[in-house]
């Protein structure tokens, strides 16, 4: 799979922190942040999906991952926004490479791209959490496109 190694920024992020199977929770997650979105009438700046755990080494059960949207630096939580947070996607370079998603299988794009990355021979996986920016609305289109974000570092540092 092909993929660039770029910068990114800081991102503050809003929506829900979740806990269980990525294949239920992202989509009862995003299920809920729409409604919160659509509710407190947000204008999103971007629709992420932030993953924390690595699925082969930590139970489905266990698995986090945040359903969010990118919001500007001075967005507060409004009123009425229970079980809503307010963090941030790190700074720092990543792998980032897009890819188009079909029958609701995310899973098999990303492990095209750890396998590609893993052969990489100046960059490695750094310890902090992946995330999928959504380009479009996939249940409105049938697919979705999505660009994928892995954290990485120097093989030489």
């Amino acid at each position: 799979m092909d993929y660039s190694i770029t910068h990114q920024n800081k991102r503050k992020i809003a929506g829900f922190h979740l806990v269980g199977p990525w294949e239920q929770t992202v989509q009862q997650g995003f299920e809920q942040l729409m409604m919160w979105v659509k509710g407190q009438q947000i204008q999103p700046l971007e629709w992420i999906a932030v993953y924390y755990d690595n699925p082969d080494e930590v139970p489905a059960e266990k698995l986090r991952c945040d359903t969010v949207i990118t919001v500007p630096d001075d967005f507060t939580i409004p009123a009425n926004s229970e079980g809503v947070i307010l963090t941030e996607v790190a700074e720092g370079d990543y792998a980032a490479a897009t890819a188009r998603v079909e029958n609701h299988d995310f899973a098999t794009p990303w492990n095209h791209f750890f396998d590609s990355l893993l052969e990489d021979g100046k960059y490695q996986i750094a310890a902090k959490p992946c995330f999928e920016r959504y380009l479009n609305d996939g249940n409105a289109d049938g697919y979705w496109d999505i660009e994928m974000y892995i954290p990485v570092q120097s093989k030489m540092s």
